[in-house]
C-alpha cells in the first residue's frame, strides 16, 4: 500500500499544494460523448482534479477493470491496480512528465500535448492486463500548474504488448512531438529519445510497418506470409530487422514501443 501512496504523495507535493483554489470540472454532455469516442472497446476514462486528487468524472466502464462502480471509485483505487513491480517505473515516468510540462514547455503550450505510456495492472478478476495510458491537461492555473487532466486507460493485452520504461509526448496541434523518451534520467530532454535523431516510425519501412501490425495481432510468420503473399523466410527476416532497428528483444516490447512511438495505433 505504501508503494502506491508514494505516487499520490508526489502529486500532492508537486501539484496539489500549489493549487490554491478548488474548482470542479464541469463536463458537458458533448464532452462525455467525445470522451466515449476516444475510449472505445476495453477502456475507461476519468478526469482527475489535482487540487485534491479527486475524480470529477469517471466512465462506467471502470467497473470492468477494478470491480468498483464509477460513483464510488477513487484515484487511490485506480493506483492500487498497478502491479507492485510497476510502481518504480511509473514514478520515473511521472518525474519526466512533470519536468516536461512544468519546465520544458512554455505555459501556453501545456494544453497542446498528450502523454502516453504503458504499464501492467491486475484487474478485479485477477487477470493481468497491459494498459496504454493517454492523458492530456484540460485546464491550468495562472502559475502554469495543470489542475484538471483527462486520462484514458486502454487494455492493449490483445496486441501482445508489454510494459516499457519510456514515455512519449504528442503534440495535438501539429507541433513537435517527442517519442519514446527514456525515463531513467529522471528529467526530460529531447536527446533522451531511445532512437536519437530519428523517430521509430521513420526508421521502419512501409513494409516493416505492415508486418509489425500483423505481429501485433498475434499472427505468426506463416499466417503473415499467407496474408501478404510473401514467404515465411521473408517475414522472419523482416521481423529480425525490425527488432534490430528498434533495439527490442521480443515482439511484446516492440509492439509497446511502437504504440507509444506513433507507429501503430489501437
Amino acid at each position: 500500500m505504501n508503494q502506491f501512496r508514494e505516487i499520490s504523495d508526489y502529486w500532492k507535493k508537486e501539484y496539489s499544494e500549489k493549487i490554491k483554489n478548488n474548482q470542479e470540472y464541469d463536463a458537458s454532455e458533448q464532452f462525455k460523448q467525445l470522451a466515449a469516442f476516444f475510449a472505445p472497446g476495453r477502456s475507461y476514462y476519468y478526469i482527475i482534479n489535482f487540487h485534491n486528487l479527486e475524480l470529477d468524472l469517471v466512465s462506467n466502464s471502470v467497473e470492468d477493470f477494478i470491480g468498483i462502480d464509477s460513483e464510488n471509485v477513487s484515484m487511490q483505487d485506480l493506483l492500487k491496480t498497478a502491479l507492485p513491480g510497476e510502481i518504480e517505473n511509473i514514478q520515473k515516468k511521472e518525474n519526466v512528465i512533470r519536468d516536461f510540462y512544468l519546465r520544458f514547455l512554455d505555459s501556453e503550450e501545456i494544453l497542446s500535448y498528450k502523454v502516453l505510456y504503458t504499464y501492467q495492472m491486475e484487474d478485479a478478476h485477477g487477470k493481468i492486463r497491459t494498459i496504454l495510458q493517454q492523458a492530456t491537461p484540460l485546464s491550468i492555473t495562472e502559475d502554469g500548474i495543470f489542475q484538471h487532466v483527462f486520462s484514458v486507460h486502454s487494455d492493449i493485452s490483445h496486441l501482445r504488448a508489454a510494459s516499457t520504461k519510456d514515455v512519449s509526448f504528442i503534440n495535438l496541434s501539429n507541433g513537435e512531438s517527442y517519442y519514446n523518451i527514456n525515463t531513467s534520467h529522471g528529467c526530460f530532454d529531447p536527446k533522451f529519445s531511445e532512437f536519437k535523431n530519428e523517430n521509430l516510425k521513420d526508421l521502419l519501412s512501409e513494409r516493416e510497418k505492415e508486418i509489425l501490425s500483423e505481429l501485433a495481432k498475434g499472427r505468426n510468420a506463416n499466417e503473415i506470409a499467407s496474408a501478404l503473399n510473401l514467404s515465411p523466410h521473408t517475414i522472419k527476416t523482416h521481423r529480425k530487422n525490425i527488432l534490430e532497428k528498434s533495439g527490442c528483444g521480443n515482439t511484446p516490447q516492440l509492439v509497446a514501443k511502437c504504440l507509444t512511438g506513433g507507429v501503430i495505433s489501437i
